[in-house]
């Protein structure tokens, strides 16, 4: 399907898409459509906004986010490059939206959410993609000063810091700690030196640990992470439900709808916590499914990321080692927080959990990684095709 989309041009050799990438992400997806609905109806009938409320909310956003991730499939890489500090700004604008008066929501006492007609954007999902490609373009500007010199690696953890600090305004614990996770993995794949980076450690760890015991729900969700059956009424419920699903679903589930936990024992069973229901009704073998198919997403995503750094195209290779670390570092969290190994951080696990921005961007990052690999691709048949060319035309001469 994705190689009858190719964008071909006259003037240029045609590339092919990554086709493993291609199926690793709709598998994914294919699986969050069969969890979503599983999980969701009885949330949505008990919320009297009919059994099918939520299933369809998420078809409509992974349908838009198929489109946008054509979209962006053909897209010249080029593009993204020129406008890439134009796209950091607009990140910014859209952190500092969520707090103009009628235009963000308040969720749950957070305001992460910017009104969008009869739906909500959270803007953070936008923000992850727009740094990553601002750090990119950044990474290949200053390449010398960030293998070389402090300043180049202090600046990019500057203007994480500031998105940080928006976040934390929301509040967004979790989104913040993971923008300064794929800040440090970009600028150490970008060539920095490990002193530099551990310099930059000194204040930083402090000033995290600050940031997480000075908020009560969040001093609340440590405190219940490492003891959750102290209060399994209270604080410690979500951890504890979430323990007896997986109990029930042993080695291979108890079957798929037959979850008990997601009967409104188990709070946020379609979003946050819908691996948890995975493990209850597909059990064991069902994580170390999702787990394989992110594998092979991540993996494939670094491939390319190491073969465009290699080919010289920086900007297409640091583009693609972001994505790997976002959805690799926010796939290990939202697991390790379902199976108990991680405090609450409210992170969604990418392209299954029921969201509608967090599965629209993530199909744009899918998009931009296709993008990505089409020109790798096209420029090393480029380069065979010059290679080819003098050997041809001394044939003729002869």
């Amino acid at each position: 399907m994705f190689g009858l989309l190719q964008a071909k041009r006259r003037d240029e050799t045609t590339g092919r898409y990554d086709l493993g990438l291609a199926l690793a992400a709709i598998a994914l997806a294919s699986l969050g459509v069969i969890m979503v609905a599983s999980s969701s109806i009885a949330i949505a009938d008990g919320q009297h906004a009919g059994p099918f409320y939520y299933l369809i909310r998420h078809l409509v956003f992974l349908a838009l986010g198929v489109g946008v991730c054509l979209t962006i499939m053909r897209t010249e890489l080029d593009w993204f490059e020129r406008h890439a500090f134009v796209l950091l700004l607009f990140a910014v604008i859209l952190l500092l939206l969520v707090f103009v008066p009628g235009l963000g929501l308040r969720i749950n006492g957070a305001r992460r959410w910017i009104r969008l007609g009869i739906a909500g954007f959270q803007s953070v999902e936008a923000v992850k993609l727009l740094f990553i490609v601002y750090m990119a373009s950044y990474l290949v500007r200053q390449r010398d000063s960030v293998q070389g010199r402090f300043f180049g690696v202090v600046k990019p953890l500057g203007v994480a810091v500031v998105l940080v600090a928006l976040l934390l305004l929301q509040p967004d614990f979790g989104s913040a700690t993971l923008i300064i996770a794929i800040t440090v993995g970009m600028v150490w794949l970008g060539g920095a030196r490990m002193r530099n980076l551990f310099y930059l450690a000194i204040p930083v760890m402090p000033a995290i640990a600050w940031a997480a015991l000075t908020s009560d729900y969040r001093v609340k969700r440590l405190t219940s992470f490492l003891n959750p059956w102290e209060h399994p009424f209270d604080d410690g419920f979500q951890l504890t439900q979430a323990l007896i699903a997986i109990g029930r679903g042993e080695w291979f589930g108890v079957g798929l709808g037959a979850s008990v936990q997601k009967l409104f024992y188990l709070p946020e069973a379609h979003t946050d916590f819908n691996p948890y229901v995975i493990a209850e009704e597909l059990g064991l073998a069902g994580i170390l499914l999702v787990l394989f198919l992110f594998a092979a997403l991540v993996g494939r995503a670094f491939m390319l990321g190491l073969r465009a750094v290699e080919r010289g195209q920086r900007f297409a290779g640091y583009c693609a080692f972001g994505i790997g670390l976002w959805i690799g570092l926010q796939t290990l969290v939202s697991i390790g927080v379902n199976l108990g190994v991680l405090p609450t951080k409210g992170l969604t696990l990418p392209l299954i959990s029921s969201g509608g921005s967090s599965v629209l961007m993530t199909c744009a990052a899918v998009g931009l990684l296709l993008r990505i690999s089409y020109e790798v691709s096209r420029g090393a048949e480029t380069d065979v095709q010059t290679s080819v060319q003098p050997a041809s035309l001394q044939g003729a001469r002869a």
